[in-house]
Order: C-alpha cells, then sequence, then structure tokens
C-alpha cells in the first residue's frame, strides 16, 4: 500500500490521547500493582522466557500502567539479540467483574497503540472499558517501541511534498531519488531491525503478550490495517483465537496494485459523498456536486504548477494538497474543514489545507511526532511485493488513471521507495483461512475512503469463521462510530462471545 493508505489509518487515535486517561473517583489506579497471572496456553520451544516474563508494571497517565516487554528481534534465533516493546494498559473499572484482556491495535502500519490505549475511553464503549482490561503496545518498529528510524525533518518534509504524480521524466527522477533516500536512509540507520518487522513477526508478538498477562485465549479489536495483523495472527495461531473483531478490513489475498486501485476509488466514493452533502446545503464550495468536485480539483491542479502560501516559510505542494483532501475524509465530522480549507485555498490562502496534511502526517511545529511515515514503509515493503520499477510503475500509469483520474497516481507512485527497499519481501498475497479458528467477526463500511468495504466482504469469505457486519455509512471503521446497530453486536460478541448473524446489515 502507498502512504496515503497507511497514513491514513492511524487517525482513528490521533488527538485525544492527552484528554482520555481518566481515573477512578479517587485517583487510583484499578488493578494497580497486580502481577500478570503465570503464561497460559502452549508456549513455543525456545520462546518460554518471553512468554514467562513477568513485566513491571507502572503508574503512567492517571487510572492506566506501562511496561516494557522483551521479544526476540528474529523469532528463528530465540537465544539471540531482542528487542523492546512499549505497553500500556487500562484496567478495567470493575475488577470483580473482569472478563479478560482485550487488545487493541488503530492501524497503520506505524499506528501507536499505546497512545490508542491512552484514549480507550474514547475508543471503546462504556460496557468494555468496565470489564476488561485493554492493553495497547506499539508494535515493533513503531514509536516507544525499538523504532525504525530513516530521515530527519527536512529531507521528510521533502519526501512528503514531493510531487506524487509526475508528469515528466525530470519528475519522475526527482520522485524516484526522494524515494532512494527514504530506503538509503532506512538502511543506514535501521539496518539490523528492518528485516524483522513484517506483520508475522508483529503477530508472533502479540501471542508473547497474550500468554504473557496469562490468557489463554487472544481478544483483540484492530482497526485498518491492524485487521491484517489480527487476521495473520489468527493464520498463525488459529487455536489461540479467543474474539477477534477486525474492523475496516484488508483483504490479505489482493495484490498490491489491486489495493491501490480500490483504495483510489475509495477516495473517490468519500470525496462524492462529502461533495453531495456540501452541495445539498449550498456550501461555500457550490450548489451541486459537479461544482464542488470542480473546486476540490482545480486547488489539486493548481498547486502542481503553483504551490500556495501555507505557514512560514512551508509551501502546499500538490503532493500536500492531495494530503490535505484526503485526511477529512476517514472522518465525517472532519468535513467542515475541508470545506472551509478548499474554499481558503481557492482564494490563495494554503494555511488551512497545510494544517489537514500535517495532522494527516503527524506533522508539528517541531518536527514529526511519530514515526508513522517511515514505519509504513518498512512493513509494507517486507510484507508482499510493489512496484519492482520505474519502468513498471510507468507501464502502469493508463490503468491507475483510468481506475480513478483524481487519486490514482498518487496510489501508484507512493509505492516507489518499495522499488528501491534494500530487503526483499518475505511474503505474498494470500487468502487467509484460520481454519480451526472460532469466529472472527468483520466490519465493513460502504463508503470507508482506506479500506474499501468490497475488502471486507473479501476477508469475512476468506476466513472459515468469518462473519461479516456491513455498516451503511461514511467515514472510517464501523465501530463506536454512531451505529448502535454495529456497537452493541461488537460489544455483545467481545463480552459474551456471541457472534452476530451471518452478513448483519447496520
Amino acid at each position: 500500500m502507498a502512504v496515503l493508505s497507511a497514513l491514513a489509518v492511524v487517525v482513528s487515535s490521533c488527538g485525544v490521547a492527552t484528554r482520555a486517561q481518566d481515573a477512578e473517583p479517587d485517583g487510583s489506579v484499578p488493578g494497580a500493582g497486580n502481577p500478570s497471572k503465570s503464561p497460559t496456553g502452549p508456549i513455543p520451544a525456545g520462546l518460554e522466557k518471553f512468554y514467562q516474563q513477568q513485566p513491571n508494571w507502572e503508574r503512567c497517565g492517571r487510572g492506566q500502567q506501562c511496561a516494557t516487554v522483551s521479544v526476540p528481534l528474529d523469532y528463528s534465533k530465540p537465544t539471540g539479540d531482542t528487542i523492546e516493546l512499549s505497553v500500556r494498559k487500562v484496567p478495567a473499572r470493575d475488577q470483580s467483574a473482569k472478563v479478560g484482556t482485550l487488545f487493541i491495535n488503530p492501524g497503520g502500519p506505524g499506528g501507536s497503540g499505546v497512545e490508542f490505549a491512552a484514549a480507550a475511553a474514547f475508543v471503546l464503549g462504556a460496557p468494555l472499558l468496565r470489564k476488561f482490561d485493554v492493553i495497547g503496545w506499539d508494535p515493533r518498529g513503531v514509536g516507544q517501541s525499538t523504532p525504525v528510524r530513516c530521515l530527519d525533518t527536512a529531507q521528510l518534509d521533502k519526501f512528503i511534498a514531493a510531487d506524487g504524480s509526475p508528469d515528466d521524466e525530470a519528475e519522475i527522477t526527482e520522485l524516484n531519488q526522494q524515494a532512494k533516500t527514504l530506503a538509503d536512509g532506512c538502511q543506514q540507520r535501521s539496518g539490523k531491525l528492518l528485516p524483522h518487522v513484517s506483520t508475522k513477526d508483529a503477530a508472533r508478538d502479540i501471542d508473547v503478550l497474550r500468554g504473557m498477562v496469562g490468557d489463554s485465549e487472544l481478544y483483540y479489536l484492530g482497526m485498518s490495517y491492524g485487521t491484517y495483523l489480527g487476521a495473520t495472527y489468527a493464520e498463525l495461531f488459529p487455536k489461540n483465537v479467543g474474539r477477534l473483531v477486525l474492523d475496516g478490513a484488508v483483504d490479505p489475498a489482493k495484490s498490491a496494485e489491486e489495493n491501490n486501485i480500490a483504495q483510489a476509488k475509495g477516495f473517490d466514493t468519500a470525496l462524492d459523498a462529502f461533495a453531495e452533502e456540501c452541495a445539498q446545503r449550498s456550501c461555500e464550495l457550490g450548489s451541486t456536486k459537479q461544482e464542488v468536485l470542480a473546486k476540490v480539483d482545480k486547488v489539486i491542479a493548481d498547486t502542481d504548477a503553483n504551490p500556495l502560501e501555507g505557514s512560514g516559510d512551508r509551501k502546499v505542494t500538490q503532493g500536500l494538497a492531495v494530503l490535505g483532501v484526503i485526511y477529512p475524509l476517514y472522518q465525517k465530522d472532519f468535513w467542515p474543514r475541508l470545506e472551509e480549507a478548499i474554499a481558503q485555498a481557492s482564494e490563495g490562502k494554503g494555511a488551512r489545507l497545510l494544517a489537514l496534511a500535517d495532522e494527516y502526517a503527524d506533522r508539528t511545529p517541531n518536527g514529526y511526532s511519530s514515526n508513522s511515515n517511515e514505519v509504513i514503509y518498512a512493513v509494507n515493503c517486507l510484507d508482499r511485493q510493489d512496484i519492482a520499477s520505474v519502468a513498471e510503475a510507468k507501464a502502469d500509469e493508463a490503468k491507475f488513471k483510468a481506475a480513478s483520474p483524481r487519486f490514482g497516481s498518487y496510489l501508484l507512485w507512493g509505492s516507489l521507495a518499495c522499488a528501491n527497499w534494500p530487503v526483499k519481501p518475505e511474503d505474498k498475497p494470500h487468502p487467509i483461512k484460520a481454519a480451526g479458528a472460532k469466529p472472527i467477526v468483520v466490519i465493513g463500511t460502504t463508503r470507508d475512503p482506506a479500506t474499501p468495504y468490497e475488502w471486507a466482504v473479501g476477508l469475512a469469505k476468506q476466513l472459515e469463521s468469518g462473519v461479516l457486519i456491513s455498516r451503511d455509512g461514511d467515514g472510517h471503521t464501523g465501530y463506536n462510530e454512531g451505529n448502535d446497530c454495529v456497537d452493541r453486536a461488537v460489544e455483545t460478541y467481545l463480552l459474551q462471545g456471541t457472534p452476530p448473524a451471518a452478513d448483519l446489515k447496520c
């Protein structure tokens, strides 16, 4: 997947962590100081010390606990080097009625599970917070865990602002150089870690965490890329699957090309929905869908040759303009911000559009607050084959433009870093069946911009125990997005183990 897909999936946890650390009324931490139970379930040979480790849970924020956990760098060499995972726990509010541990992942690859857990009060419904210890962790390579590092702020600014739809050989050469700079930087700064950040490695880490906290089965809620991580876990450890919910699903059987084309169309679908809603109330951008889309397209087209004034000495290039358009499509509540940003950009003022792009890329006035822009490539380029050369991208361009004249080129050329990647992909697209696993709930939203609905349909059909929930709506993912039908089905399943009826429509 290209940079657009991976950056987008982390929005579910953005901006709420500092507001969401809720304490008990007396300021105490429920369950504080309680050691982990003894490891439960099968322990792979040679990994006993990892499953049996007792993390030192320390208070971090109000009502929460944090610890550092050790896992093998290379699971084929368990006595070799180790890396660290940063873990945050939000203890169940009612310890006497606790069901177990619910592991949560916000997506990415590159999203911080530690921040996601800090935002648990906004991410999860009250019934789940009451009866589950909630654990989020930064997967290997991410954030506070042993991180992938590639570029400094100035280099990353240049990479993200690059022209993602090159019009001539000079622009293609420049884009390829930026992709090579990223790949070379990752190799130089993180060469030892780079071959060991695959989704399979991250899934093995989850089983260490499961066993370490003493749960015989995994209870898990994964969003976006987190659904691919969860499905991969189910493929590797089907007998350890307890209750899995995969929301905003990725289809593991699709090739990178198929995924990128589908996602480009998904962004078109979401933008169409925004334009229709905007036009219905005669918004600033026009009174018809066509007028609204024309304003958006003009801003994108004009910034190709004439970047807008942004903030300070930063300009809004076409690449940043596209990010600024895409980001608000993930959350319907953000649509008014998109309207305002396009209206301002139409008058030559790019600050609001740049602010949206910066939120998308975790860019702050002091630099980047996360390494998600680097991790996404480190994981995706290792997981599966993408475009292998500039020549291949040129050959595919007509196909991508035909599928989505507006976003197709960005999704195609955004994968160019993988053509320069120093580590060969270790896996191929394939259906995941997870034979023998207990029911796995898959959620798809009909106008999801980042993980198109058909991906959820595909994953639910592949999984031998897959159960599909279809949410008719806008925005990215389905749980806790204002649909009571979805929320009841998910919470009933996680709390009671009763999956929804097959193909539930909400």
